[in-house]
């Protein structure tokens, strides 16, 4: 997965890497022909006690020591433009696919998971780019180098390094195989504490409402502390490795230093040439030390390639026509045909043999129980879900065969729980139709009965709203939502259940402005209160996803008893009738 992550979206910056590794190695030969001009300066210079030797070629290391540092520079630059552009782009991708989600697949993965997917993971694989680009690349390079260098300097002090290096391999990799599944289990349970987090602060005035607060701390300490011992469990093998590496490093350097120094008494080696030797030993390890380094971000980013793998694979159930309808012709009408609709996983329906229809100034009403199936047959119309069986149709095309942008520029959608955008009310307003002029805004609030409570707001349209809309009442939120649906003029308006939190004469006035407004659209309204709803055109009876009536109020009073009931739960027959 991480290799066909990489490969996917390191492709536009083939260039930059290109350019990194050619960097990293001109800084690597740089760094290994230090080594050898220092073996000539003790065994020429120093030896000899020539200070115009070591003058003249420190001289030259310097010059040397200066080129390396520039190539290094240029090399860590072009590698962050690829490692960042590369950062940039997946997460992109993932916010353009989870855009492109159903309701279904959000659920399937969760809000916190997807939120940790396009964040944290993202960032994990961006840093293993990051440094590979820096140390990976040069690791080889090095490790290679240095070996032809060692071997130039002394072929049989060389034989070390077969023992050395990997000794020092098998025991950071019996390391590493250690930690896969621990950052496996430190990704989910980020994950979690995400969870916890988001439900608390979402939820914060219930907590305090039945002072729940010890019972919530002890419920995020709990999540916090499993992700610790994870982490910890990760931290003690990571910390294991450093010890293990220089044990390996400082022991391979003192068993070269008791050869060499044997050779060197009997003259096979200069001492220039055994100081020479020891860089590139070290400097072998290190590159073993750097690939290791990069080792232990690899699993890591290997887990968070598969999640993220894993979201970019997942395709939307509700997907695109492969021919689109882009034009819709005739008067508004909104159809459902025999529709049934079945969650994934559930054993029996929610919604069974749906048929209804509505046109241009008509309202359709759809109450019922709680759980009968009301608010997930209004999502069925702007494709949050599509059909099981049957269709949706609007002006006689199937929603299905629409263009997304066509099909949701003719709804006015309300959501049961609605939602603002951290702003102002006039940047939320205008989310439905952008060139809306401040009086179209303010008539939309006048209808939505909001202009009040707006005008009374210092800075008026310009009024902060806060994320979620947390600073206003839900009635005050419901109306704002209502009036951005006003905003947009569409030909459908579904209103899932938005005059729940206003008072009777508050929901009365709204009506009353609301049917001129709404003349030459078809309305649908979910509700609860058959005050409501009593004036409809027509009004859909659910009850356990069946259609148990449909017709007028005082049809639906004559041959439907679950309506009946309804009605006399909330009113006298007398105020019904």
């Amino acid at each position: 997965m991480l290799t066909r992550l990489l490969r996917t979206y390191l492709a536009p910056y083939r260039r930059a890497l290109t350019a990194v590794v050619g960097l990293q190695f001109l800084q690597v030969t740089a760094t290994l022909y230090l080594p050898s001009l220092n073996a000539e300066i003790i065994d020429n210079g120093v030896v000899k006690q020539d200070l115009g030797y070591i003058w003249g070629h420190g001289g030259i290391m310097l010059f040397v020591t200066f080129l390396q540092v520039c190539f290094a520079i240029a090399a860590v630059y072009y590698g962050a433009r690829g490692a960042m552009g590369f950062g940039r782009d997946v997460r992109a991708e993932l916010f353009r696919k989870v855009m492109s989600y159903s309701q279904q697949e959000v659920g399937h993965f969760g809000t916190p998971s997807l939120i940790t997917r396009i964040t944290n993971d993202v960032q994990q694989i961006q840093m293993l780019v990051m440094m590979g680009c820096t140390l990976l690349v040069g690791a080889p390079i090095t490790a290679v180098g240095g070996t032809i260098m060692a071997l130039r300097e002394d072929v049989g002090l060389s034989a070390l390094l077969l023992v050395s290096i990997p000794a020092l391999a098998i025991c950071l990799a019996l390391i590493v195989s250690r930690m896969v599944p621990l950052f496996r289990l430190m990704q989910e349970r980020i994950d979690h504490v995400n969870q916890v987090l988001r439900e608390q602060l979402t939820g914060m005035r219930v907590v305090r409402a039945f002072v729940r607060e010890p019972h919530e701390t002890d419920r995020f300490a709990v999540a916090n502390d499993r992700l610790t011992l994870t982490s910890l469990g990760a931290g003690r093998l990571m910390a294991l490795m450093f010890p293990v590496m220089m044990l390996g490093m400082n022991l391979s350097s003192v068993a070269a230093i008791w050869i060499g120094g044997n050779r060197i008494s009997t003259g096979e080696m200069k001492i220039g040439a055994l100081i020479a030797f020891l860089s590139y030993l070290v400097q072998i390890l290190m590159s073993v030390m750097m690939a290791t380094f990069m080792a232990v971000m690899v699993p890591r980013a290997s887990v968070c390639a598969e999640r993220i793998q894993e979201v970019l694979d997942t395709d939307t159930s509700v997907a695109e026509p492969l021919a689109p309808v882009t034009e819709l012709h005739g008067p508004t009408s909104l159809e459902l045909r025999d529709v049934s609709f079945l969650y994934p996983g559930a054993e029996a329906p929610v919604l069974s043999h749906i048929s209804v229809s509505v046109r241009a100034g008509e309202t359709l009403a759809i109450i019922g129980s709680t759980g009968s199936g009301k608010s997930t047959l209004v999502n069925l119309v702007p494709r949050l879900f599509d059909v099981s069986s049957g269709a949706v149709l609007i002006d006689g095309v199937d929603v299905r065969e629409l263009d997304p942008d066509i099909l949701w520029s003719r709804i006015g959608l309300v959501p049961q729980k609605p939602y603002l955008f951290s702003g102002t009310i006039a940047t939320n307003l205008r989310y439905a139709d952008p060139d809306a002029t401040d009086d179209a805004l303010w008539e939309a609030l006048e209808i939505a009965q909001a202009r009040e409570f707006v005008e009374a707001k210092e800075g008026g349209l310009d009024a902060e709203i806060a994320q979620g809309g947390t600073n206003v009442s839900g009635g005050q939120r419901q109306r704002l939502a209502i009036a951005r649906a006003l905003v947009r003029k569409p030909g459908i308006y579904l209103f899932d259940d938005s005059f729940s939190a206003l008072d009777l004469a508050t929901d009365a006035r709204l009506r009353a402005a609301l049917a001129p407004h709404t003349t030459d659209a078809a309305v649908v309204v979910v509700a609860q209160r058959v005050s409501t709803i009593k004036n409809a055109t027509k009004i859909l009876v659910l009850e356990d996803g069946q259609a148990v009536g449909l017709g007028t109020h005082h049809e639906l009073l004559e041959i439907c008893p679950t309506y009946r009931e309804i009605v006399e739960s909330q009113m006298t027959m007398e105020e019904a009738a």
